[in-house]
């Protein structure tokens, strides 16, 4: 029906207009409702639910829309409906609102592509004459039927969000994947995807391959815009992707954004760029640039899961307590601040207290990945094994795309001494994520235990590859290269084995357990005078240690001996043969292994939370709390990683 008063109604529009922008939702409630008494159009009742929704009137706007009835006159009506409902915490409303069919006749096919898209220029795009599919998707959407289509979208990202409240989150995954699947512009089920590590890095790379970025269009007419959007979305996407599966495309996709886009001193790329250095264990790289962003924009709560981390893995405590007292008092409403005054207590030893912090924002926040790892890791530092069991099995179902609570739970096990429940934990991590250096070396030291050497010097020599290809810090792998010498050293590979226990002095792993382990070598070899000088080396560092005094005395003793052919094996030494050999070193290994289980549990009661495994052997700095994760993290990612079960009984403990 025309109107009667066409200038009365476009005064009030833009009047109404104005005061939504300037966020006067009263002013442009006031106006919206006078202009639907006037025309009693669909269009102002749904602009008029909009602006309630603004202004967080949700129960308003969704009675405004079932009283116009327009529930079922548009997928926009049936979207904001349904959206006003979860804000309500109606779940279950909005779902029957929603519906639980997937429009699959809109799913954008595309054919599989490289994940290296992106580089300006280096990819090489289709010719003029070659039809590209950005046209072939085009051409099957009309125009006017884009915005519907954004809409289902948006209807399965909602979808998704209530199955992930039931709990349902295999189904909150696939309603997040078809949302994508529609519309790949949809960041929002991307970041529910890649925040709450709801797949595994090569789930990541192959759900990648199959959106069809070829659809997204540019305004206009210009061929020179055919694909770059294309090209910009895939590689802003790629910067959010796990940083296991593939380091050297997000490189590409980095330089990409920074050199054309300007995105160099973006917070996003600048925080992806922090989360690779952490998975790198270059914690102060990550934290200088965690730090500059934090100078831009220091309530930027994405960025405090990895600042965090790293602040905790640098012993920063002063600053810790610092941003969680300056949090505490501005946004006592965010999980961030409560997982920072966790991470805080649980960096100081006050296990209790970080316990109920944790706790506190895992509440806040129920897919908060850091605050439930730092919540079990609290329980792990104080050696409730159980407990800590079924907190982190709760992180593994809530967080079902990241390895780091398998990774957790095969290290529980390990310290129980299921050795065969630790593999199998460790093996599902490994199936979910080959290149984590930490997990490598974790399988590692349960295949020692289980004397499975061989395979454990290649799963210790795995993850060092891995670290040098990332250009890891080598300070990080000294536990994982003194790993590698014990496993050498019980295969008696003894050239070997001294060469990685010189590589680890090297690099600063100066503990008087290394020294122990060359005394050993060399007396096993026949050389006393080389182990009493090695041995004399390890008591300047730790004059007490009963393993190196023990040794000590043994090489003196095979030293004075004229003419003796050596400690082990000897019949001077008073034992016999291979008697002797093994009597000598049982009683070495059950010296040290008491020594070690001493010293782990010390360390247990003065380390925190961290977001990357603990690693096993001397000195190792393991990860500290983020992502996410993946981790934390992931994230996103990003979850916390655990060092609380720092498996020391690696040091020369068989």
């Amino acid at each position: 029906m025309a109107s009667s008063q066409p200038n009365m109604e476009k005064f009030l529009r833009e009047w109404r207009q104005d005061a939504l922008n300037k966020a006067q939702y009263e002013s442009a409630i006031f106006i919206g409702d006078k202009l639907l008494a006037m025309t009693n159009d669909d269009n102002d009742a749904f602009f008029l639910a909009q602006v309630h929704f603004a202004a967080g009137n949700y129960t308003r706007a969704q009675a405004l829309l079932v009283k116009q009835d327009l529930l079922t006159s548009s997928p926009s009506c049936r979207y904001l409906a349904a959206h006003c409902l979860i804000k309500q915490n109606n779940f279950v409303e909005a779902l029957a609102i929603l519906g639980e069919h997937t429009p699959t006749h809109l799913f954008a096919t595309n054919a599989k592509r490289k994940t290296t898209r992106g580089l300006r220029g280096a990819t090489a795009r289709a010719s003029s004459k070659t039809p590209s599919r950005h046209h072939e998707q085009g051409d099957d959407i009309p125009e006017e039927d884009i915005p519907n289509r954004r809409y289902e979208a948006s209807m399965c990202y909602l979808r998704g969000l209530c199955y992930a409240k039931q709990n349902a989150f295999d189904r909150a995954k696939e309603a997040y994947k078809d949302a994508l699947r529609i519309d790949v512009q949809c960041f929002e089920a991307f970041s529910q995807l890649v925040k709450n590590s709801l797949m595994s890095p090569d789930e990541e790379d192959e759900f990648m391959q199959s959106l069809a970025f070829d659809s997204i269009r540019a305004p206009g007419d210009d061929p020179d815009m055919e694909d770059e959007p294309a090209d910009y979305v895939h590689m802003l996407y790629q910067t959010q992707l796990s940083k296991y599966r593939n380091p050297q495309a997000f490189n590409t996709a980095i330089e990409s954004l920074s050199t054309h886009y300007g995105l160099e001193n973006n917070a996003d790329i600048l925080l992806a760029k922090a989360d690779l250095l952490y998975t790198q264990c270059r914690f102060k790289d990550a934290l200088a640039i965690t730090e500059s962003i934090l100078m831009d924009d220091k309530y930027n709560f994405a960025v405090y899961p990895i600042h965090l981390a790293c602040l905790y893995e640098l012993r920063k405590t002063n600053v810790l307590f610092l941003i969680a007292h300056e949090l505490a008092d501005t946004h006592p409403d965010e999980p961030c601040t409560w997982l920072a005054v966790g991470i805080y207590y649980f960096t100081t030893g006050k296990i209790a207290d970080a316990r109920r912090y944790f706790s506190k924002a895992s509440m806040m926040d129920a897919n908060f990945g850091p605050a439930w790892i730092g919540f079990a890791h609290t329980f792990a530092a104080e050696g409730e094994h159980d407990q800590a069991v079924t907190a982190y099995s709760t992180a593994a179902r809530l967080f079902t795309g990241t390895h780091l609570p398998q990774v957790f739970l095969g290290m529980q096990n390990h310290a129980m001494n299921n050795m065969t429940a630790a593999e199998e934990f460790l093996k599902t991590a490994y199936s979910l994520c080959k290149t984590d250096p930490l997990l490598l070396n974790e399988m590692g030291i349960v295949l020692y235990h289980q004397d499975r050497l061989k395979e454990a010097v290649k799963m210790f020599d795995q993850a060092l590859a891995i670290a040098e290809e990332t250009d890891s810090d080598p300070h990080a792998w000294l536990g994982a290269r003194t790993n590698l010498g014990h496993a050498l050293r019980r295969l008696r590979k003894h050239d070997e084995a001294l060469e990685e226990f010189d590589q680890v002095l090297r690099d600063g792993g100066k503990d008087a357990q290394i020294f122990c382990a060359k005394g050993l070598i060399y007396l096993d070899q026949g050389k006393p005078d080389e182990a009493v000088r090695v041995l004399h080396e390890a008591l300047a560092i730790h004059p007490q240690d009963p393993i190196a005094t023990e040794l000590l005395n043994k090489a003196l003793e095979e030293s004075a001996e004229a003419g003796g052919i050596g400690l082990l094996g000897t019949a001077d030494a008073g034992l016999g043969g291979e008697a002797g050999d093994e009597a000598i070193t049982a009683s070495f290994e059950q010296l040290l292994g008491v020594a070690a289980r001493m010293r782990s549990a010390r360390d247990r009661g003065r380390r925190a939370v961290a977001e990357t495994p603990g690693q096993g052997g001397v000195k190792d700095k393991g990860k500290g709390v983020a992502r996410g994760g993946r981790r934390g993290a992931a994230g996103g990612t990003r979850l916390f990683r655990g060092d609380q079960e720092e498996v020391d009984s690696m040091e020369l403990s068989d």
